[in-house]
């Protein structure tokens, strides 16, 4: 037999294998959910979707469609990608550790920390606080939608681009260029820049990388083996499948159905993202951490309360610190974060007590969103 033979027969024996425990899983109450991953294929016509739960039935694994467009491989349980904005929890989850070992007082202005770095664009450091940072309640523009980083970064400028890096100080003065959409406190409005800055606040109260304080105080002591922080590296860690976008200047979760051609984005420097959403995890860990966070095993209650407590934000949720409060139709509310980078698009849930937890995975940005995956899964 032949190495590519052999390559085809296990993967034909894998796919089997998987399929089958999907199967029995879904037999236990999770075929909702796997119906919703089919029909987000089909519907919203990405690659494929992965998926991972967790409750008192045991561990559920699902997928649907391919990870590999070229290949026709399937996602698998542990295949890593890049989580975008579920980063957002690590990095809360470090400032508050710091804040309940009396390191960072959340209620301090950032000039306390970063003096200077909020001047201009009608900013003051003075003005906005660490919590307000965490909790997107700043006011300070995202950079992320400045008109050059969209067409370089998410537009047709992506190829010439995708291997730049990029310093957090200069993502911040892109967004202190522009004014901010309201004064610090008066209101929610979701912004990268808010955590560009938190993981520049945990640098100068440590005298270490966020990377290095995330590594330290979540993913080692959690045993989160299959989640990284990737820095200015543009590739992912094996297994992994591929990712792709329709590239569209208006940014991810745009371009559905327009018809336009799919482009394989997996390698690129997350660095853009830095802080707000650099991290790189698979669902299995995403699962494992959101469990943990919830169940206080990561933080002092009273750190968890503070990271529970809400405001409004946007679609009828509600936002915390560096987690997201989602009431579901069926009257069940869960906590977690959404993530969307290029080319992918993950989100990972949790009840309070962490007795049942999800996430899940779409290999592509143009979907509309995960909402009907966490429906599926727990009002299914």
């Amino acid at each position: 037999m032949s190495v590519r033979s052999a390559v085809v027969a296990l993967v034909v024996a894998t796919v089997a294998a998987f399929s089958v425990s999907s199967s029995a899983a879904a037999d236990a109450g999770h075929a909702a959910a796997q119906d919703a991953m089919d029909d987000e294929v089909q519907r919203s016509q990405v690659p494929g979707v992965l998926g991972q739960a967790q409750d008192g039935g045991g561990v559920w694994h699902g997928s649907s469609g391919v990870a590999d467009s070229r290949t026709g491989r399937p996602p698998m349980p542990h295949d890593t990608f890049r989580i975008g904005s579920l980063t957002k929890p690590f990095i809360a989850t470090v400032l508050l550790q710091l804040e309940a070992e009396g390191t960072v007082d959340l209620d301090a202005p950032v000039e306390h920390w970063l003096p200077g770095t909020l001047r201009g664009g009608g900013e003051h450091g003075r003005s906005v606080t660490v919590r307000q940072l965490l909790g997107h309640t700043s006011g300070l523009y995202d950079f992320t939608a400045d008109p050059r980083v969209r067409r370089e970064t998410f537009g047709p400028r992506f190829a010439a681009h995708r291997y730049d890096s990029h310093r957090a100080a200069s993502l911040v003065r892109t967004a202190m260029a522009h004014p901010r959409a309201f004064a610090p406190g008066t209101g929610w409005g979701y912004s990268n820049t808010n955590y560009v800055l938190a993981g520049m606040v945990i640098a100068k109260a440590t005298g270490h990388s966020y990377a290095h304080e995330v590594e330290r105080r979540v993913i080692r002591p959690l045993r989160l083996r299959h989640t990284s922080l990737p820095g200015t590296s543009p590739r992912l860690p094996v297994p992994h499948g591929r990712a792709y976008s329709r590239l569209s200047a208006s940014g991810p979760g745009a371009g559905a159905g327009n018809g336009a051609r799919a482009q394989d984005v997996t390698t690129l420097d997350p660095s853009l993202a830095g802080a707000s959403g650099e991290m790189v995890s698979s669902t299995g860990d995403l699962v494992r951490f959101m469990r943990a966070l919830l169940r206080g095993n990561v933080l002092p209650a009273r750190q968890l309360a503070q990271m529970k407590t809400t405001v409004p934000a946007e679609g009828g949720e509600r936002y915390g610190l560096g987690l997201t409060e989602y009431r579901l139709s069926c009257g069940t509310t869960v906590w977690g974060h959404e993530g969307t980078i290029q080319g992918s698009r993950s989100v990972a849930v949790t009840t309070a007590d962490g007795s049942h937890t999800a996430a899940f995975n779409i290999n592509a940005d143009w979907s509309e969103g995960t909402s009907g995956l966490i429906e599926a899964e727990y009002c299914g």
